[in-house]
């Protein structure tokens, strides 16, 4: 029997919606690992203090995206702004799976109770209550559970599920239709059901 874990990148970053469009359009043209090195490091088209950030967030945005094929990733080089970010999040969520249950279990819930704002502990029970799938967990340093829980306010926040990561306000979102389509031609239900539950 396989040993259930949480393969999470959520360290690495939010949506990064700017950033992600750039590496879309590489992965459309075929980069090669050269050429990629040219852009990313030598050039700084992601516009990073650092080599190594670069590296870093190339690599998150690439891990998340290469779990979607092309049609997402022309809607997300070619999009509108809103419509970007909200490519950008069907690749978070495709990646991390515990975004998705944090989704299904105290989004939805907040949701369907009219609570005003969500509280940042939340994240940290949610936590809690997922070792008893992954005891893994468990061993996290306590400051990569709040680093993580960081990063999934903001992209709830980005995404328009809350009005800021500051006040954790939520508010409705509305599914683009071109995107709500290709989810529903690529059987993805499980990540349609997220996105929609604020409608």
């Amino acid at each position: 029997m396989v040993k259930f874990s949480y393969n999470s990148d959520l360290i690495g970053g939010s949506l990064m919606v700017r950033e992600s469009r750039f590496i879309a359009a590489l992965m459309l043209d075929n980069t090669s690992g050269e050429q990629w090195q040219q852009a990313v490091i030598a050039e700084n088209q992601l516009q990073k203090r650092s080599p190594s950030t670069a590296r870093r967030n190339s690599q998150a945005i690439r891990k998340r995206l290469e779990r979607l094929d092309d049609e997402y990733w022309r809607m997300l080089r070619d999009g509108d702004d809103e419509l970007a970010t909200q490519v950008s999040f069907v690749a978070a969520l495709e990646r991390n799976l515990l975004l998705v249950e944090f989704m299904e279990t105290v989004l939805v819930d907040a949701y369907l109770t009219k609570v005003e704002n969500l509280q940042a502990y939340q994240w940290d029970e949610f936590l809690t209550d997922r070792e008893a799938r992954d005891l893994a967990i468990g061993q996290w340093a306590e400051s990569s559970r709040k680093k993580m829980g960081q990063v999934v306010l903001r992209m709830l926040a980005e995404a328009g599920y809350l009005v800021s990561s500051r006040s954790l306000k939520l508010q409705r979102v509305t599914l683009r239709a071109e995107l709500k389509q290709l989810l529903i031609d690529k059987h993805q239900h499980r990540l349609l059901a997220c996105m929609e539950m604020a409608q």
